[in-house]
């Protein structure tokens, strides 16, 4: 065998050691993490001046240098601290798992450990909503007769009781009680389970879409034909979850507002009414109680009423 047929060999078999360690670590995270690091590692590779599809590029030839390199360049296009950091650990992710089944070095592994996060806290992410601009948007639904009771049934659920898009998506009729108000979540993040009980205000909307959706078993909310009428097979995904959010809220003539944003709305009126933060961080759903106090803003607020009260 030639020197050029020994060296095209090695390379499809870094190529396919490369991608077993891609695929390895991105199955591993929950689908919209997934999406997330993905955009990222094509970020990563554009950068290294890779092309092509990300599981065939060779993640596992990368070295201690290349990802400082990759590093300073994020940094100097002015990329957000978050944005690198996260960029980073999702380059160590692809490593760990290559270096965890055996096919990348241990010292490089060790050298890349070393590389520091780049300092910086930046602003609060989104915004919280207030009460007229959550009615504004559930009066904009009341007003659309082929899709609005069922999108005002989603606003209630993401302001009422913090869901996240992808627990819309995912919870199933049989998942609620009409008689109790109680709602499982079974496909929390990192596959966190929990109970709610849900407010009046949630219920209501639930009844109604219920009442015009049926008691067909399947998805809670599914998608609509033109016509309005349900298709039980077809379940909304959670970026559809995100877009007619965008959509009702421009027709509530209201800044332009996210689920995240409902759900930040969420934490904060929780704390607002006296809840405890540790209650406030189980009813969300969140691991660590430093998750639930970035959701919280009532400082901003009270920030607000300072610098409108300040004078000399």
């Amino acid at each position: 065998m030639n020197n050029k047929s020994t060296s095209r060999i090695t390379q499809q078999r870094q190529q396919s050691h490369a991608c077993n360690a891609l695929t390895l670590y991105l199955d591993n995270l929950a689908p919209s993490g997934r999406r997330s690091m993905r955009s990222l590692l094509q970020q990563a590779a554009l950068l290294n001046k890779w092309t092509g599809p990300l599981e065939q590029m060779p993640w596992l030839t990368l070295r201690y240098a290349q990802v400082a390199q990759i590093r300073a360049a994020l940094r100097r296009t002015d990329k957000a601290p978050n944005t690198i950091n996260t960029t980073l650990a999702a380059l160590r992710g692809v490593l760990k798992a290559g270096f965890l089944s055996g096919q990348y070095p241990a010292l490089e592994w060790q050298r890349i450990q070393t590389i520091p996060r780049m300092p910086g806290k930046p602003l609060p992410a989104g915004r919280r909503l207030s009460a007229s601009e959550v009615k504004r948007l559930l009066k904009a639904c009341e007003n659309d007769s082929s899709h609005g009771c069922r999108d005002a049934a989603i606003i209630a659920l993401l302001a009422y009781a913090g869901l996240r898009r992808s627990e819309i998506a995912s919870v199933k009729v049989a998942d609620y009680s009409r008689r109790s108000g109680q709602l499982i979540i079974r496909e929390g993040k990192g596959q966190r389970q929990r109970k709610l009980v849900l407010p009046t205000a949630a219920r209501t909307w639930l009844r109604r879409w219920l009442h015009e959706r049926g008691a067909g078993p399947g998805p809670l909310f599914c998608r609509l034909t033109k016509n309005g009428e349900c298709d039980y097979k077809l379940r909304l995904n959670g970026q559809q979850v995100y877009g007619l959010l965008r959509r009702r809220s421009r027709a509530a003539g209201i800044a332009p507002s996210s689920p995240h944003d409902l759900r930040r709305t969420f934490v904060t009126r929780l704390l607002e009414q006296g809840v405890d933060v540790n209650t406030a961080r189980q009813l969300a759903g969140h691991e660590q109680l430093q998750t639930t106090a970035l959701y919280d803003r009532r400082h901003l607020k009270s920030q607000r009423q300072a610098l409108a009260n300040f004078r000399f």
